[in-house]
């Protein structure tokens, strides 16, 4: 049980992390946006573009966590009690949660951005 406590905190943390990571990516791009939308672009395809960003990160993160939790839990094998190595719904539950946030925390500030006025972001960067 305390594994599991210990082991829900650490992925609540890593969330409010991702989540962080990529919306400050994202603000740090509000100048390149409002040139964007001040040359025509879509409010659409400006979205579409940093969510397409951010889930390209998010992808290559979970491929890279799931072969390091693989390789982790073979060595942490005699540590797992009644527990496989290779828990299957585990890694995907937590795969699927880090892509979920990883969506929302591109997709918030991206909409946030598209919506803003063009010359607002060019002044304020």
């Amino acid at each position: 049980m305390v594994t599991g406590a210990l082991g829900g905190l650490g992925l609540l943390l890593a969330s409010i992390g991702l989540y962080g990571i990529i919306s400050y990516s994202v603000s740090r791009r509000a100048r390149e946006i409002g040139v964007r939308m001040a040359l025509g672009a879509r409010a659409m395809d400006v979205q579409r573009m940093v969510v397409r960003s951010g889930m390209r990160l998010a992808a290559l993160g979970v491929m890279l966590g799931l072969v390091l939790a693989v390789g982790a839990s073979r060595l942490l094998v005699a540590f797992l009690y009644g527990v496989s190595p290779l828990d299957a719904p585990t890694f995907l539950a937590t795969s699927a949660l880090f892509v979920a946030v990883a969506f929302l925390a591109s997709y918030l500030p991206a909409r946030r951005a598209a919506l803003a006025d063009p010359l607002v972001a060019l002044r304020s960067s």
